[in-house]
């Protein structure tokens, strides 16, 4: 992105009233949290920062490696908080879960760093319920987050039923299904060549034109009730629980404004009835990760 370009957008946000911004040492990688921290530099105080570690790619970016062990978790901080240019993190997630690693020894170590000062709240993504009971069991956990859209409802099956029951918030991921539940993508040749999305199953092949098909049942709805198909998926995702707090990101400061909008659109049950019928759970055509991806979640 163009530095002078994001931080306008991320300064609007904040004039906007938008004060929860999520990054990642993956991100770039490690360029993202730069970008954060210079944004923010003398507007810290109005922003709630959460940035993640614990998963990156091989040196040819040929499949994921994770990593929660504690010695990790130890130098994945001092990155990042070097790179925000902060004292501290607001939220610290744990990106992936490392199988090899006991999730209590990652949480145990995470939250030596609230006890440090260096972190308030902990965080995981993608985790599955015993495995959020376990970190939580160990140190509380304040936020999961995980992909969730109309188009990815995985969640549904346990996992929001598990945070709710502990207390834990919940931060969807990706609530525009990338981009595509915004129905400005009409084909892959509208993704710049290397854009990570022209490798994801539901762009690809016959799962784009099927996928394409539910987009515009949802514009249709989204027209009688006078928003964009964009706003009108991030309306859905606010009416599943005040407990919600979806990130949307973009880098146009239009698109950005048109998002925080949507926080102000009201789905009755009829609404979300009409949603629920063109665009039914499990619905999209194809994997919401290509494979290299997938075996890290």
């Amino acid at each position: 992105s163009d530095e002078a370009q994001a931080t306008a957008v991320i300064h609007r946000a904040l004039d906007l009233g938008v004060t929860f911004f999520d990054t990642a040492e993956m991100y770039g990688p490690q360029t993202n949290e730069i970008q954060v921290g210079k944004a923010l530099a003398g507007r810290r105080n109005d922003a709630f920062v959460a940035t993640k570690f614990g998963i990156g790619y091989n040196a040819d970016r040929t499949a994921l490696a994770v990593d929660g062990t504690p010695a990790n978790v130890r130098r994945a901080i001092e990155g990042s908080l070097k790179r925000l240019n902060m004292d501290h993190v607001d939220l610290y997630y744990l990106h992936r879960v490392d199988p090899n690693t006991p999730i209590e020894e990652t949480v145990g170590a995470m939250g030596e760093l609230v006890t440090e000062g260096k972190v308030r709240f902990l965080g995981l993504s993608e985790a599955a319920p015993e495995t959020i009971r376990r970190g939580h069991a160990e140190h509380p956990i304040t936020a999961l987050q995980t992909e969730y859209s109309l188009w990815s409802r995985e969640p549904e099956d346990g996992v929001l039923e598990t945070v709710r029951e502990l207390g834990i918030g919940f931060v969807p991921y990706s609530p525009l299904g990338r981009g595509f539940l915004s129905g400005d993508i009409r084909s892959i040749d509208d993704l710049e060549p290397g854009d990570f999305r022209r490798s994801n199953p539901r762009f690809m092949g016959e799962n784009f034109q099927k996928n394409l098909d539910l987009v515009e049942a949802i514009k249709g709805i989204a027209a009688d009730k006078g928003v964009t198909a964009a706003q009108l998926a991030l309306a859905w995702v606010l009416a599943q629980g005040e407990d919600l707090v979806p990130i949307p990101g973009t880098r146009r400061i239009a698109t950005l404004e048109q998002n925080a909008a949507a926080a102000d659109i009201v789905l009755t049950a009829e609404d979300l009835a009409a949603i629920e019928a063109v665009f039914p759970k499990d619905a999209a055509s194809g994997h919401r990760y290509a494979e290299a991806a997938r075996a890290a979640l």
